[in-house]
């Protein structure tokens, strides 16, 4: 095309290639190839996450108040959790009960062994004891104790100092929905656990980050043949490329370079990404698509890429497994995908443009808005078909990449632009840093590849690194 199309064009053009296959009624449909995928919640489709749900309270306790009953209060927490029923809906509180005494904490052991983490709630003065037994199950701890819960509170922070104290963490406050962000770290625990990650490359996978990653985190990562996409894509059938096709035509504010053939190749493949997927039993998947597969494949990925983010599994770019662990850890923490990139600087501005062609419209999760976007070329291949994504200036945005398995890099930021300039990569979007961008390009290790995600996810990310003994160092 040699100038821009709204979709209403475009569709008008198209219309004679897919108007037999879309527009006409079927009476034996078969049944499509590829079904809606079955997903617990962004990130994991297997099992819930399993949560030990405690509350520690001595009968007749001073503080709060002598007369208070604790199985009363109990009542009270949990209706809060009936009322933030969406923010628990893939957690399985496998041990729900009131604690008031430290052997009761110590025969519950054999059963915290399965949980993902332990929430416990703090009730009543007198429950040292209790903590203590818990604290010896060696899983993870957050601890949320509400204001005149008791006096224990001035030894919290010396328990989390101790050297062996790393899996305690508390919450001191009044407001009842940060038991929601109680679990969080949880989540990310189980999530990566419950990976699987698909890499289409011809390289051979490195065996000792492979044993690193699946013996601290869970995460299992394969190798996907060119051969086995292929096959994938070939069992796609046209009608269901097309319509998959028009669903991103449809949606998109205008389409620019990508002719309908492109699309429909880059709709059929975005399909067979995700039979992978289906296939595997995998919840990621990343293609070698600047290296071994360059133009191996009949399509570039970047749109089955983005339909997977939307969707609350996984998508990445350039077989990047650090940035793939990356995008996982922010869905179990946040439940959005996040956006890989190449950034460059600005210093005039203490700003940092993050750059990459391969966008996801859905930004703030499956269930959250639809960014607005338009149907590109790969800028630096003049080819393809990506979504160009327009970010959300005034958001607040989380930058990290997982090296190795024991350092996290990060910095934090508010989206100030997202701009539209014939330079770069397609997607952009201008951060703010909190902190010093001089810093943050002199301090830059580790490769060119950082993951974006939306919101300031640094107390989530402390409590998740706290657990899982990983060094944070904030680049700005």
């Amino acid at each position: 095309m040699g100038r821009g199309m709204d979709r209403r064009e475009f569709l008008t053009l198209s219309a004679m290639g897919g108007a037999v296959c879309l527009g006409l009624p079927r009476l034996f449909a078969a049944e499509p190839v590829v079904k809606p995928p079955k997903i617990i919640s962004p990130g994991c489709r297997r099992t819930k996450v399993r949560v030990a749900k405690l509350y520690l309270g001595k009968p007749g306790a001073h503080w709060p108040v002598p007369t208070m009953k604790l199985e009363e209060e109990m009542k009270d927490y949990e209706a809060k959790f009936a009322e933030m029923g969406k923010e628990f809906a893939d957690v399985d509180f496998a041990v729900n009960q009131l604690v008031t005494k430290p052997e009761q904490a110590r025969e519950l052991k054999e059963k915290l062994k399965d949980v993902d983490g332990i929430l416990a709630i703090h009730l009543s003065m007198g429950v040292t004891g209790e903590l203590g037994e818990l604290m010896g199950a060696g899983r993870p701890i957050m601890l949320y104790a509400a204001p005149y819960s008791g006096h224990e509170w001035t030894s919290f922070g010396r328990l989390m100092k101790a050297k062996d104290s790393t899996l305690l963490d508390c919450l001191l406050t009044t407001d009842t929905k940060e038991l929601a962000a109680a679990v969080r770290p949880f989540r990310a625990i189980h999530h990566l656990r419950e990976a699987k990650i698909l890499n289409v490359t011809k390289r051979a996978l490195p065996e000792g980050y492979l044993k690193a990653i699946k013996g601290k985190f869970g995460t299992e990562i394969v190798a996907v043949s060119r051969e086995q996409t292929l096959d994938a894509y070939n069992a796609i059938p046209d009608a269901e490329a097309e319509a998959e096709a028009k669903r991103w035509i449809e949606g998109a504010d205008k389409v620019v370079e990508p002719q309908n053939d492109e699309i429909v190749k880059s709709a059929k493949l975005a399909l067979a990404m995700q039979k992978l997927l289906d296939d595997n039993d995998a919840t990621m998947i990343t293609i070698d698509c600047y290296g071994t597969m360059w133009r191996q494949l009949p399509a570039y990925p970047c749109i089955g890429h983005a339909r997977l983010n939307n969707m609350g599994l996984g998508g990445m770019c350039e077989s990047d497994l650090p940035s793939c662990m990356t995008q996982i850890l922010f869905q179990g923490l946040a439940g959005k995908p996040g956006f890989v990139n190449d950034p460059t600087m600005d210093c005039s501005r203490n700003a940092i443009i993050l750059a990459h062609c391969m966008g996801t419209p859905k930004m703030d999760g499956p269930d959250g808005p639809t960014e607005k976007y338009r149907l590109r070329s790969v800028m630096e291949r003049q080819e393809g078909c990506v979504c160009q994504v327009f970010m959300q200036v005034g958001k607040k945005a989380t930058t990290a990449e997982l090296i190795g398995t024991d350092t996290l890099l990060y910095f934090t930021g508010e989206i100030i632009e997202s701009p539209d300039v014939p330079r770069g990569c397609r997607t952009k979007m201008t951060i703010r840093v909190d902190g010093d961008a001089e810093k943050l390009w002199q301090n830059w290790s580790s490769g060119l590849h950082r993951v974006t995600c939306y919101g300031n996810l640094l107390k989530d990310l402390q409590r998740f690194c706290r657990f899982t003994s990983i060094k944070m160092v904030n680049e700005a």
